[in-house]
Formats: structure tokens, sequence, C-alpha cells
């Protein structure tokens, strides 16, 4: 008997897990229900439809709002002072990363050539943001975007208004390529598919690269074409140097203000020189510091590592995708004897 109100409890602590919220309650949703029926031309019956059968994301609305944060149980980990790199490094730059993405990169050689051909963007750097952002395609993504995205447009936290903008996008999206919005599953902020875009940049990056009439970042070819597209658009040079390790007296850097919103020109950066060999890079560069446990590492980061940062703006993020595809290049010239280009 005890077993059975056991499952009887489960059952509704489950069903109020996973209860739909009707959205169109509150004033907001109808506020954007509104302009979506007055500027796009929706049905405000389709859209009622939608907002009334959204399941509330509340462990995505509290990345954004901590106040829907669980307590956390026994002891909180708490990480030391230095070595932030470190740990960013050995979830991201794994050899098992660097291995798949060679198979990936092989597997779809041919579409890479020709990506590379029209748009210039090496193929080491679209196979790193794939093997970053979806574990090359293995990881997509398991949140329901619509419901994700209205949980953020329309719970308080401190971007509503970015994903009442992206929840736009989304819907704007699923018209233009004629899927149902229900269906798709993303990140926990609503990126889809293999590069993980929002939904904003589709209409702007996206590409119909085997032409069967959609743009999709689900499909390998568009997404790659994608991506490529995405770097073209931002400002990627064909061929052109991306970041180089330099020397600096000391073990820890304090000297300049590093990261990629600040440019130097290298006359203004007297002992600090490529620490292996001679850079042709004439133009100002990012200094960017990597915090190690002992030590800081400096880096020189060209006009092609401040695109990377266009995608996620993060120094550590376009770091770990410039590493990561000199890795697979590397990899990839050992395994099969040539580089694809």
């Amino acid at each position: 008997m005890l077993h059975f109100f056991k499952i009887i409890l489960i059952t509704i602590l489950l069903s109020i897990t996973i209860q739909a919220k009707d959205y169109t309650k509150k004033r907001n949703t109808r506020v954007f229900i509104n302009m979506m029926v007055k500027k796009y031309h929706f049905k405000r019956s389709y859209l009622n439809r939608l907002f009334r059968d959204i399941k509330f994301q509340r462990r995505a609305l509290a990345i954004f709002n901590p106040a829907y944060r669980r307590p956390r149980r026994g002891r909180i980990k708490h990480y030391p002072k230095h070595g932030s790199w470190d740990r960013y490094e050995k979830i991201l730059l794994g050899e098992t990363r660097v291995k798949k993405g060679v198979e990936y990169m092989h597997k779809y050689r041919n579409i890479f050539k020709r990506v590379y051909k029209r748009y210039g963007v090496e193929p080491e750097y679209i196979t790193a943001i794939i093997g970053v952002e979806s574990y090359y395609g293995f990881n997509r993504g398991k949140f329901p975007v619509l419901d994700v995205l209205t949980t953020l447009a329309f719970e308080r936290n401190r971007r509503m208004k970015y994903f009442q903008y992206e929840l736009k996008h989304f819907l704007l999206l699923s018209k233009r390529e004629k899927f149902n919005p229900k269906k798709v599953k993303g990140s926990y902020a609503g990126a889809i598919g293999l590069g993980q875009f929002m939904p904003s940049a589709y209409k702007a990056f996206a590409v119909d690269f085997n032409r069967d009439g959609k743009r999709s970042m689900q499909t390998t070819a568009d997404a790659i074409a994608g991506i490529a597209n995405y770097f073209r658009k931002s400002g990627w040079e064909r061929g052109g140097p991306v970041a180089v390790r330099v020397s600096f007296k000391g073990n820890r850097f304090n000297a300049k203000k590093t990261g990629y919103r600040h440019k130097y020109s290298r006359v203004h950066l007297k002992g600090i020189v490529p620490k292996y060999g001679k850079w042709i890079y004439n133009r100002k560069v990012r200094l960017i510091k990597l915090d190690r446990y002992k030590y800081d590492e400096l880096w020189y980061g060209a006009k092609n590592f401040f695109v990377i940062t266009r995608y996620n703006h993060s120094s550590y993020y376009a770091m770990a995708i410039y590493q990561l595809a000199q890795k697979i290049k590397k990899e990839y010239k050992k395994k099969y004897g040539h580089y694809l280009r």
C-alpha cells in the first residue's frame, strides 16, 4: 500500500513539473501578441494557441534570474584564485574533441572545400565552432525553444528585452521556413542547430547551401556555410593570422588592459614580442591574457581573432576556437598526409 501511494505522489509531482502555463494571461505577452499581429500579420488565434500551452522552463530562467536557482546541497565548490584558463582548456580542448573534429572534417571534406572556395574561411575554424557549440552535432540542445524563449521573454530576468527580440525572430523564422515552432529543440537560451545560431542570426547569416529551399542550421551543409558566412560578414580575412603567443617579463601581466576590446600598436608594446620567431602582422593587436594556476599566458590577437569574438563575445571562447582549430589541422595532416583545402 505504501508503494502504491509513493507511485501516486510521484505521478502528481511529475504532472505539476510539466504542467503547461497559459502565458496569454500575462500582460506583456498580450502586448507582444498585438505587436506580432499588427506588424507581422500573424493570426491572433494562432499565437493565442501557442502561448496558452507553454511549459515553464525554470532551469533556463535560473541562469538569468538567481531567484529561481534551487539551494545547493552539500559543500559549495570554491575555485582557486588563478587557473581559469586551465579549467576552461580542460573542458574544450581534450584529445577526444580533437579526434572527433578530424573525423568530422574528413567526413564532410567536399562540403568544406566548396565552402572555403566561396567564403574564404578555413575549414578548421568552422569545424572547431561546431565542435564547441554542439559537439559535432551530437549535442544540439534538449530544451524546447519556444518554451525557453517564452519563459525568458515574459518572466522577470536581466535580459527580458533581448529574449523578446529573439522570440519575435524565432516566430518569424518558423513562418518563413514553414516549420512548427513547438517541435524545435535547442539550448537553454534558445540557440539552434550545429552552430547554435540564435534566431535573429538566421536572416542575416543562414545559407541554403544544399539548395533544398530551406535555410537550416540543423543540416550539415547549411550549418557549415552559415558559420562561414557569419565569419565573412564579420570581417574574416582569408589566410590571415589569428593569434600568436608573446613573452613578457614576470609571471603575471597587469601592465596593460587585456581582452578583445582593447587594441594596441605593437610599437607601444615594448618588451612584448612573439615567443617563437617572427609574426608578420603590422596592424594593431589585442592583448589576450590566459590565467593559469602559476602564471599568465599572453597572446597577440589579430583582426581574425576579433572576428571569432563576434560569434561569442568572450576572449577565452575565441582562444579555445583558435587552439582547437590548430590542433585539428595538425592531427588532420598527421593522419591523412595532407591538409584540406
